[in-house]
């Protein structure tokens, strides 16, 4: 079961088909559009002569990623467009991505999907939580090509065994602010491994808006990051792991779930220069609460949502349990849709592959919107509710993509098709605990070579 699946959730205006059809009309207006093309090309004379590989077709041909070699992507690709494709290369291909910035993936996200998702008059039937839109922040580790350039940008990990040094990778960290109710990247940011994970949550704080509440992790805990969320005027809910402030100490020593104490924190000893040095506040008013997971675990969560009335105590192990949503997004990001496998080598490259399996993500989401509610709908007579089959859609829409979002078919013609498969391969969902076990390496590296299945 997909994380945005699960309820209880407060359902807003009832999703409309116009919505995703809106959408993938702005992609295409955007793909021909001359002053977004010379915003996000290279060099001015980039995409100027009439050439087999567009701009747009570039665009597609990074979206449509896949796990064949290039030359057979490019004969597929060309035999949908039904042209011939003698002419053109893996080389010419690896000469025209060069043209591209990545930020034209990172645009086309934020005007053609967050600004509709989000922008006033939405159509789209959002999920909140007691009127919060919830952003999950949270980062994981990407392993990049062995390539120099990208070492260099991003940062080497260096191996060692008993012999000592024997080799090294290339690896970046990713950082994503996901609406984990309805599954859409915010934002998304690659950096060098090294950068700490809560200067990354400063930077998504910039971008969430009044109402937003955070969700975050035990490792994202401190005073520091806790004053940037009330300086900003921002909400969050964030784990606290033991010793890390005396009430939450106190908390787990009485080991009593559904306790709620609000304190006045002030900074560690020693930081205060830090503090003041970036104008913080020198005193924070926190709520602390404890909550009994499943498993009999005790887990203590720290927030400045204070009013007891509004949120009570019994409701934060509910809502902090959708914070698991953004680990599924990761296990879809690099299982389903295969990150990690890069269609190139170098930098720009691989800010191209992160974005637009970002961007794809979100359209897949906005696509599928209809249909998980139709399903959703037709499911009461079911003893499990249906819902998308993911593996089919992001198949389906990578397939048909050129018709989507490249060819002069009718939108009206191709959205209809596509929602056809995503309604007759539907999977039942089942309420279930499964226990969380720690997957030995050997059960890992078995799974990823012999078992997954990854999309086109």
């Amino acid at each position: 079961m997909y994380f945005y699946d699960r309820l209880p959730i407060n359902l807003g205006m009832q999703f409309l088909d116009g919505g995703n059809y809106r959408v993938v009309r702005i992609i295409r207006q955007y793909f021909n559009d001359m002053n977004f093309q010379q915003k996000h090309r290279v060099r001015p004379q980039d995409f100027t002569r009439q050439r087999t590989l567009s701009f747009a077709r570039v665009m597609v041909l990074v979206l449509q990623k896949t796990v064949r070699s290039i030359q057979l992507h490019l004969h597929d690709f060309f035999g949908e467009l039904g042209e011939e494709m003698d002419s053109v290369s893996a080389s010419a291909w690896t000469q025209a991505r060069a043209k591209l910035k990545h930020t034209a993936m990172v645009e086309l996200n934020e005007k053609a999907i967050l600004e509709q998702v989000y922008g006033p008059g939405s159509d789209f039937g959002l999920r909140s939580w007691r009127g919060h839109r919830l952003l999950a922040i949270d980062s994981s580790l990407l392993r990049l090509p062995n390539e120099k350039p990208i070492g260099e940008s991003f940062g080497w990990v260096e191996c060692k065994n008993q012999q000592g040094q024997c080799g090294r990778y290339a690896q970046g960290r990713l950082s994503v602010l996901t609406d984990v109710l309805n599954r859409i990247a915010v934002e998304g940011r690659l950096v060098k491994w090294k950068q700490d994970e809560r200067t990354l949550a400063v930077e998504h704080v910039g971008v969430m808006k009044e109402k937003d509440l955070a969700l975050l992790d035990r490792g994202y805990g401190s005073y520091e990051l806790f004053a940037e969320f009330i300086r900003a005027g921002r909400l969050f809910i964030c784990r606290c792991p033991a010793s890390s402030f005396g009430a939450v100490n106190a908390l787990f020593a009485a080991q009593e779930a559904g306790q709620s104490v609000i304190v006045e924190l002030t900074p560690a000893h020693g930081t205060m220069g830090v503090i003041r040095q970036k104008e913080l506040p020198e005193a924070l008013t926190i709520r602390f609460v404890s909550v009994r997971l499943s498993t009999g675990e005790l887990e203590v969560l720290a927030t400045n949502l204070l009013e007891e009335e509004k949120y009570p105590t019994e409701a934060f192990g509910e809502v902090y349990a959708h914070r698991w949503a953004i680990e599924t997004y990761y296990g879809l990001l690099k299982g389903r849709l295969n990150l990690e496998n890069f269609s190139g080598r170098t930098v720009e490259s691989v800010f191209q592959d992160v974005h637009a399996t970002i961007f794809l993500s979100n359209l897949e989401s906005v696509l599928t919107r209809s249909s998980t509610e139709k399903l959703q709908a037709g499911s009461l007579e079911h003893q499990h509710a249906k819902t998308v089959n993911h593996a089919v859609s992001f198949h389906a829409i990578k397939s048909r993509i050129v018709d989507l979002l490249l060819s002069n078919k009718p939108i009206e013609e191709v959205i209809p098709q596509i929602e056809r498969l995503f309604l007759q391969n539907a999977v039942s969902t089942r309420q279930r605990e499964v226990p969380r076990k720690k997957t030995s390496a050997w059960r890992s590296y078995h799974h990823h070579r012999t078992e997954r299945k990854v999309v086109f």
